[in-house]
């Protein structure tokens, strides 16, 4: 706030002068045009007459101008009096004929200019007499200046009137605007060491009881933000926990079976089948130990915000028909019968939905749908990736159905949470997939649901139902409809 002060405090000077010369020079103004007015009715009855000789209507004006002028110490007068043919009759000669004015005065209405004479500048009234009734003879003009002394020191009376105050004011005004300033600011002063004395792991509430007014929403929002900000790192120490034990098994049973190996090969009994089955544990500890890496890359990958700026068009049918084509040969060696239903299945319908997403985060949910469908159906089982197309153009539909256990209602909202798994199964997982699965969709706007599968006859051809479950995720299209136009 000092700072405009003291931007305005020059601006305010400069307007003060400018005002005080207009103040000054208005009854000096006046003056010279009652001067001019007197001047030119004894020019008007001197030059009626047209008899009478140069010389004398000389003298009569001089004598008229010298009863007008003032006589003062400060400035000097000048008058000029032109005949109607521009001849001069009385007064300085050194005084300029006024130009054509483009928007002539009302009658006898008098005007300023300024001007100079020689080197001094000075002050001009002047008046253009109108010739007489049924006189064609040219207008006289009556003159009168006068130089600047007394309105500059009008003036300058004027500002240090009006600017010395300023002296006593503004310090004043800045001292008034500091101590006001710095009562107001301390509460957020003692607001901003309370927060610097904090712990770094102290997200509370911070008090706002004695907060001003003006800053309490502020400490409302910044206490949502640490109520969030809480929720959100509990949620982080919980899966970094949780994704901690889920590595320590495949951890474990690599060290085991390294170690039982060790021991073997030292004993000198290890037979290569014995050895051979060691490995493959291994292997297999291993394996799953790259699966849980890779799904918690994945679940980082899907939290990050940044993913929304690198969305593309991207066709859904096509994305879920090259994920089951990955998946065949594992449903070939579990014996699943793995299909995929929509667009571009029977060559028809390819590209008809297009929407706008992350291709790779696209390609995770769908693979991760279709690998737990294969972790949970049995031998002989079906597993169908299905997308389905809106008459409407609204919204873009996948849809993943199994003949597996099926999943109860009441676990059907927490099998999204991470390392959740439902109970009574022995199915071997990281139960990171379906979290992402989730994570995905809220990422690209979708909805996600789970049902039990549509029922299908027994297999001994008899109607009957078979337990499963059908996921069904809802991709909205309006936004991928406006980019598929543009691209």
């Amino acid at each position: 706030m000092l700072a405009p002060l003291l931007l305005l405090w020059p601006m305010s000077l400069g307007l003060t002068w400018v005002v005080a010369q207009a103040i000054a020079a208005r009854p000096y103004d006046r003056e010279l045009a009652d001067v001019v007015r007197a001047l030119a009715r004894q020019a008007t009855v001197q030059t009626s007459t047209a008899d009478l000789p140069v010389g004398s209507v000389r003298t009569e004006l001089e004598r008229a101008a010298a009863t007008l002028k003032r006589v003062d110490d400060d400035d000097r007068s000048y008058y000029q009096v032109l005949g109607r043919r521009g001849e001069l009759l009385a007064g300085e000669a050194g005084l300029a004929v006024p130009g054509e004015d483009l928007s002539p005065p009302p009658e006898g209405s008098v005007r300023f200019r300024d001007d100079s004479i020689g080197d001094e500048p000075v002050r001009v009234a002047y008046l253009w007499l109108p010739p007489a009734p049924g006189d064609t003879r040219s207008e006289a003009l009556v003159q009168v200046a006068e130089t600047l002394g007394k309105r500059s020191q009008l003036a300058t009376e004027i500002i240090k009137g009006v600017i010395l105050p300023q002296f006593i004011i503004l310090p004043l005004a800045v001292l008034l605007v500091w101590f006001a300033l710095s009562r107001g600011i301390r509460p957020l002063a003692e607001l901003q060491q309370r927060i610097r004395k904090r712990e770094s792991t102290d997200l509370s509430a911070i008090p706002d009881g004695d907060v001003p007014d003006e800053v309490a929403p502020l400490v409302h929002a910044i206490n949502d933000l640490l109520q969030r900000l809480d929720k959100t790192i509990a949620t982080q120490r919980h899966f970094l926990a949780d994704a901690a034990h889920q590595l320590k098994t495949p951890l474990a049973g690599l060290r085991m079976q390294a170690e039982l190996a060790a021991r073997e090969i030292d004993s000198g009994g290890g037979d290569p089948a014995s050895m051979k089955h060691t490995l493959q544990q291994i292997a297999l500890s291993t394996q799953r130990a790259a699966h849980v890496v890779n799904q918690l890359l994945a679940m980082a990958r899907a939290e990050d915000s940044g993913q929304a700026a690198r969305h593309q068009t991207v066709d859904l049918a096509a994305v879920t028909r090259a994920v089951v084509r990955d998946f065949v040969p594992r449903a070939i060696e579990r014996r699943i019968d793995l299909g995929y239903e929509g667009p571009g299945s029977d060559g028809h319908g390819a590209g008809a939905t297009r929407l706008r997403a992350e291709p790779v985060l696209l390609s995770e949910m769908v693979r991760n749908l279709v690998d737990n469908a294969l972790q949970y159906t049995p031998q002989g089982g079906t597993v169908t990736a299905r997308v389905v197309t809106d008459p409407f153009g609204q919204v873009a539909i996948l849809q993943v159905e199994d003949t597996g256990p099926g999943i109860a209602p009441s676990e059907r909202e927490a099998i999204f949470r991470p390392f959740y798994r439902a109970l009574g199964t022995q199915v071997d997982g990281s139960g990171l997939g379906l979290a992402i699965v989730a994570e995905v969709a809220q990422r690209h706007g979708a909805d996600i649901t789970v049902a039990d599968a549509r029922p299908r006859p027994s297999m001994g051809g008899q109607p009957g139902s078979t337990p499963g479950a059908l996921f069904t995720v809802r991709f909205p299209l309006a936004q991928a409809a406006t980019t598929a136009a543009v691209d």
